[in-house]
């Protein structure tokens, strides 16, 4: 049995803390290297086959990762929440901390497969986007002022054209990009609850006055005519990224929007996700206390500028090249990995808030 060693970025975070978990359990898993500027999280704590550096992949950890020769590398690393005040410094942790990475991978032979996140985002969201229309992988992102997606954009452009530097000393690499609709699961919305629309929307926010207020004010749902949401299942991204680590090569240079097929999630399906009822809102009704919440919170609420527009103007997704490509069937629909508490961490899901599927039926 080949054994695997792993690099794997961001590994603190939400999808890269599960990555590592559920890595180190696989059998062809001799070492994990996990890389990232936050301590180590408890869910990691006790994983022997981890070895954790605790440092920005902006700054210098090549020559410590150097003597592992890890032959995968993940790139989940990312610093979602603009920085208030400091667009520099997240772009610098974002694009160049990606650009070490990538760089890392195509100038290491022992390096087989890259596999990094982007994000649907940068498909842009504009007011003449379609309800109904679905992107394909072959539709080209768009500039937009929305820094997250920007700099997600930006960074696919800088992987693309270090590939192409690289592909005739390194024709043994294998690149996939994952660009995910919203991530969802028991683990995202119990065991990590932050700042984000579910949790806002749930009244789940009570760990600051700030916090209890947004709660307080979405009473009801607000949502805009064209509003949707697409919702991938935490075990899916993990299954998927399992297949592209181990198992068959998906090609030189592949990206895959990861979403299920089915319907999306619409207002009124979010309204009753949260026992709510709707109230509809123009576009510009989002902007303004987009704007407020952001300069009066100083970006404790991630209102930064250009996210009311995610909010207001729908970016929907084809996610079905994994199926055909890879032959990976997703386990969970969009709307009920919103609101069922199915999956690998429904243990976190304290017992009364359990909404298990099956009993539904």
């Amino acid at each position: 049995m080949n054994k695997h060693t792993l690099l794997i970025t961001g590994a603190a975070g939400y999808v890269g803390a599960m990555l590592v978990e559920r890595f180190a359990a696989r059998e062809d898993v001799e070492r994990i290297i996990g890389i990232d500027k936050e301590p180590l999280p408890e869910l990691l704590e006790g994983v022997e086959k981890l070895t954790y550096l605790q440092i920005n992949t902006a700054e210098h950890w090549e020559k410590e990762v150097e003597t592992f020769e890890p032959d995968v590398v993940i790139n989940t690393a990312w610093q979602i929440r603009e920085i208030y005040g400091n667009r520099e410094l997240t772009w610098l942790w974002n694009i160049d901390g990606s650009d070490k990475v990538f760089d890392y991978a195509f100038e290491h032979a022992s390096v087989k497969r890259l596999v990094h996140f982007s994000t649907v985002a940068s498909y842009g969201s504009f007011p003449d986007n379609s309800v109904d229309h679905r992107y394909t992988e072959d539709e080209p992102f768009r500039q937009t002022d929305y820094l997250y997606a920007e700099e997600k954009r930006i960074t696919e452009e800088h992987l693309f054209q270090k590939y192409q530097l690289a592909k005739a000393d390194r024709p043994d690499i294998s690149v996939a990009i994952l660009r995910p609709a919203a991530i969802t699961g028991p683990r995202g919305r119990f065991m990590r609850i932050r700042f984000g629309l579910q949790a806002a929307l749930s009244g789940q926010l009570k760990d600051s006055f700030v916090y209890r207020v947004v709660s307080g004010m979405t009473r009801f749902v607000p949502i805009t005519p064209k509003w949707l949401r697409q919702f991938i299942h935490e075990d899916d991204v993990v299954g998927i990224v399992e297949r592209l680590a181990f198992g068959e090569s998906a090609g030189k240079y592949e990206v895959f929007n990861i979403c299920p097929p089915g319907p999306v999630v619409r207002g009124p399906d979010m309204a009753r996700a949260v026992g709510k009822k709707t109230i509809t809102v123009a576009p510009w009704m989002v902007r303004i206390p987009f704007f407020i919440f952001w300069h009066l919170t100083r970006g404790k609420i991630p209102t930064a500028r250009g996210s009311w527009k995610g909010y207001s103007y729908p970016i929907a997704v084809d996610g079905s090249k994994v199926t055909k490509k890879l032959g990976y069937a997703y386990t969970h629909e969009g709307f009920d990995a919103f609101y069922y508490t199915d999956g690998t961490y429904e243990y976190s899901v304290p017992p009364e808030l359990r909404r298990n599927k099956s009993n539904d039926r």
